[in-house]
């Protein structure tokens, strides 16, 4: 992966444009996040273009992420970043855990939007909430969890959502679907691989061996015995080159003449590393606990 990656497809910077468009319309943002990667999944443009909108953030995905490094996040985002978000909360869009908690957030908005809208003469009307975040972030997810209904296309693929769409969530809010944004230029190779590891870039982009290799330097570190009980192999500590060959040796991932397809075994680790399969993990920590880690 080189210093920048260059993969801004034209519809992202057509949606970008939809989004600064849109603002005007709406009360209220909900951003979302993957838990996994809290500050690698936050859009750095989306300050820029917003107005006075306020903004709730949602980790999603936290049935992926380790527990106790998602409440460290939790009191790092509310303690540190404050006057950014109105409140942040913690979502599994699938399963629906923390959906009340947002509903009452939402709530919340919807009566203070209406006492202002009183106090100046106005009707009451819908409290009007653009969803955004980057893709595959679970934002078509949420707002079918909201509606109760399958009203957004959903997928694993990014960029499945290109269009924008208003969805009514009972009688007081509407919700505005967006496309996935990310920014043009990533310039992090760590942010890069981390996106991409999480399914937020598309994989044509980027070598598949190249982040295959990567989560398993992350794996190494964070949790070894995952890698050893899945794919029962032993010795983790080699090459993470070496280790991927020997996981796709142990999934019949083989060419003729018996050489280890590579290719296949990195689709394979990364995605049962998307779909959890391979157990909670954190791919990055609040900026407080590395502090700790590099003071030890």
């Amino acid at each position: 992966m080189s210093e920048k990656i260059n993969w801004f497809p034209g519809h992202m910077a057509k949606a970008l444009r939809q989004v600064e468009e849109k603002l005007k319309l709406v009360d209220q943002i909900i951003e979302i996040r993957d838990a996994r990667i809290p500050q690698s999944s936050g859009n750095p443009e989306l300050a820029d273009i917003i107005e006075e909108q306020e903004i709730t953030l949602v980790l999603n995905k936290v049935d992926l992420a380790i527990a106790k490094i998602t409440r460290l996040w939790l009191k790092h985002l509310r303690e540190q970043h404050q006057n950014e978000y109105r409140s942040v909360i913690t979502l599994n869009a699938l399963k629906g855990q923390g959906k009340e908690q947002l509903l009452k957030e939402l709530n919340l908005s919807y009566n203070s939007i209406t006492v202002k809208r009183e106090e100046k003469g106005l009707k009451p009307r819908p409290l009007r909430v653009m969803v955004t975040g980057i893709p595959n972030s679970g934002k078509s997810t949420l707002i079918n969890l909201l509606a109760d209904q399958g009203s957004a296309k959903t997928g694993s693929k990014p960029g499945v959502t290109r269009g924008q769409q208003w969805i009514k969530v009972g009688n007081n809010i509407e919700l505005l679907d967006t496309p996935g944004l990310l920014w043009p230029d990533i310039t992090d190779k760590e942010m890069g691989y981390r996106l991409a590891i999480c399914g937020s870039i598309n994989p044509e982009v980027v070598d598949k061996e190249l982040l295959a290799c990567r989560l398993l330097d992350y794996l190494r570190k964070l949790n070894p015995q995952a890698i050893e009980k899945r794919y029962q192999v032993e010795d983790v500590g080699e090459h993470s080159y070496d280790l991927l060959a020997k996981i796709g040796r142990r999934r019949g991932c083989l060419m003729s003449g018996g050489k280890v397809d590579r290719h296949r075994a990195a689709g394979i680790l990364l995605q049962e590393f998307q779909q959890g399969t391979l157990g909670r993990l954190t791919l990055e920590f609040p900026p407080e606990l590395l502090e700790k880690e590099d003071n030890r």
